[in-house]
């Protein structure tokens, strides 16, 4: 073998293991997938939270109304984001298609399981974070968080475990 191809083996050689690590992200696996729903209630007129707001199925109707914070007449929901749980990186749900108003950071800490998920949360309103959590989901209990006061209403913030048949 002349000097030529053993330069050329010896360099396909030192790139391949490099080559290979960036294409095997293990962080950029996906873990699970959560759901961030915002809600939007009221003791008003359900009107105020606009044309595109459609109104709540009775079962979590019922939810909210064994909450005691979360008890209102009427429920609204505004929008909703589904997105994968990456084992190593941050993830961001943005559930108001419209607008960037109501962001969720979440990012995994430690390994899900079948029925849970561990993670960091933090809630963005109006590009401020208002609110950062250790979170665990389990199951389909899904965590709500009352938000700030909104038309004459207030948000309510749904973040769940995503079943794999969801978008």
């Amino acid at each position: 073998m002349n000097r030529s191809h053993m330069l050329t083996a010896l360099l396909v050689m030192a790139l391949t293991p490099a080559t290979l690590l960036a294409q095997k992200d293990s962080g950029r696996v996906v873990i699970g997938r959560v759901c961030v729903t915002v809600y939007h209630a009221t003791n008003g007129d359900p009107a105020v939270a606009g044309g595109q707001a459609a109104a709540v199925g009775k079962d979590m109707e019922e939810r909210f109304r064994n909450e005691e914070r979360l008890r209102f007449r009427h429920y609204r929901v505004l929008g909703t984001d589904t997105q994968p749980l990456f084992r190593s990186y941050e993830n961001w749900a943005k559930p108001l298609k419209q607008s960037d108003e109501v962001l969720v950071r979440f990012e995994a800490r430690g390994a899900s399981t079948k029925d849970s998920m561990r993670m960091d949360l933090e809630l963005w309103l109006g590009r401020k974070k208002i609110l950062k959590t250790d979170a665990l989901l389990q199951g389909d209990r899904p965590l709500h968080i009352l938000g700030p006061e909104w038309r004459g209403g207030r948000l309510i913030i749904s973040v769940a475990r995503a079943h794999k048949t969801n978008p």
